[in-house]
């Protein structure tokens, strides 16, 4: 073989292997942009699946604080999730009666029972006072567990944890997912009054 010929050869060997390994760099590039792709999409379908199931699990319904509408009492929005208002100057609850097991302030967000008084909670993604700082597996373990930050102390009625505990693991990561992408609200719930305390 002369010189010209491996020339030639070193040539097209080398534009062999510089294609070979842009070909390679490309499928890669491609892979991953699908992967990225993939998980931006399964993360705004939780996102929305979370929406959902906040929505038909009636958490508006305790943790947004209510006012009185144009229609009757409705929840305020504007404060969507962001539990009892610590602004709300309330009386002393009236003690259970055989009649009254439990009473409910105006804003629906503090129940006085047996159990003492609970205050539904700020679910918003505010790092002081809401669960900003919580993490998916906390959020999670509070579910299954029925405890604050799943380890402290029990979770009060009327939160039904008991039955949003029977949801599979991928409803819980949509419902922490829905709850990390609203809007955040500084509000600082009062902490829960145990019976006997």
């Amino acid at each position: 073989m002369n010189t010209r010929q491996r020339i030639t050869v070193t040539v097209i060997v080398t534009l062999a292997i510089t294609l070979a390994a842009t070909g390679t760099n490309i499928a890669a590039n491609l892979k991953e942009a699908q992967a990225e792709k993939q998980a931006h999409a399964t993360a705004k379908a939780r996102v929305e699946r979370g929406g959902y199931l906040v929505t038909i699990g009636g958490c508006n319904d305790c943790h947004t604080p209510w006012v009185m509408g144009p229609k009757g009492p409705e929840p305020d929005m504007s404060r969507m999730l962001s539990g009892h208002p610590a602004d709300s100057n309330l009386p002393v609850a009236p003690k259970p009666t055989e009649a009254w097991m439990a009473s409910i302030a105006g804003t629906n967000t503090a129940f006085s029972g047996p159990w003492g008084v609970s205050y539904a909670r700020n679910l918003t993604p505010e790092p002081l006072t809401g669960i900003g700082i919580w993490s998916e597996e906390m959020f999670m373990k509070t579910i299954r567990s029925g405890r604050h930050w799943g380890v402290s102390r029990p979770i009060l009625p009327p939160m039904p944890w008991f039955n949003y505990a029977k949801m599979t693991d991928e409803d819980l990561k949509s419902v922490y997912a829905y709850l990390r992408s609203i809007k955040p609200v500084k509000n600082q719930v009062p902490d829960a009054i145990l019976a006997g305390q």
